[in-house]
């Protein structure tokens, strides 16, 4: 039987390079800016308040100017968001990604076409404005729907985006349960800068969500 060293001698020198060579380090995946710590996300979640969801009456997503060109910029936050949320982004003149690729942690699908990946509310329209955003003004409404310092807007599969429309964690939540963590805390953290209420079985989605975290 010929001894391991002595296979090893006969390997050429690329390959016994590659073998002795350390492992990559893992590329992080982009995320949405300001996702609180698990027990920031859990102080927060203690002090909103929680309240019956109020009338969809009068809710229109145009009144929720979204997609806009922030002052100062030349691209919408959409495709802002399409080129933080994705890998080695190609766009043109437009803005519009013309390469890349997208990985959506909701159901680990990934996507080389931007077409196929939707900008998700985080806080659904809908669902802020049944939750406190109805009162509040246009300005402020806009804001909101394209507010790129917190956790607010995410790239995500089309059709998983559509599966959610409305709907809070205590009626649908990502496929992928190692996000449940990252959600709420997202979730949470966006309910508590916007003074928005939470339903009882929306609070009580979110504490169980936010205790699979690990740290």
């Amino acid at each position: 039987m010929v001894a391991p060293a002595i296979l090893l001698l006969a390997l050429p020198t690329f390959l016994l390079s590659a073998l002795a060579a350390p492992r990559p380090a893992p590329v992080a995946l982009p995320t949405p800016p300001n996702i609180p710590t698990s027990s920031t996300a859990r102080s927060q979640l203690s002090v909103l308040t929680v309240a019956a969801q109020g009338p969809q009456d009068g809710y229109s997503r145009d009144l929720f100017n979204h997609w806009i060109t922030p002052a100062g910029t030349s691209c919408s936050t959409r495709e802002t968001v399409l080129k933080r949320d994705g890998t080695n982004i190609v766009v043109g003149a437009d803005c519009y990604p013309t390469s890349g690729r997208w990985y959506s942690p909701y159901d680990g699908a990934t996507s080389t076409l931007a077409s196929d990946i939707d900008i998700d509310h985080m806080v659904p329209l809908s669902n802020a404005w049944k939750s406190g955003a109805a009162s509040w003004s246009s300005s402020r409404r806009q804001t909101f729907a394209n507010d790129l310092n917190n956790p607010q807007l995410i790239a995500v599969t089309d059709n998983v985006n559509q599966a959610k429309g409305d709907q809070g964690p205590e009626a649908w939540k990502p496929s992928l349960t190692s996000y449940h963590c990252t959600y709420a805390k997202m979730w949470t953290k966006v309910k508590y800068e916007y003074y928005l209420t939470v339903t009882s079985a929306e609070k009580s989605a979110l504490t169980g969500m936010l205790d699979t975290c690990t740290s």
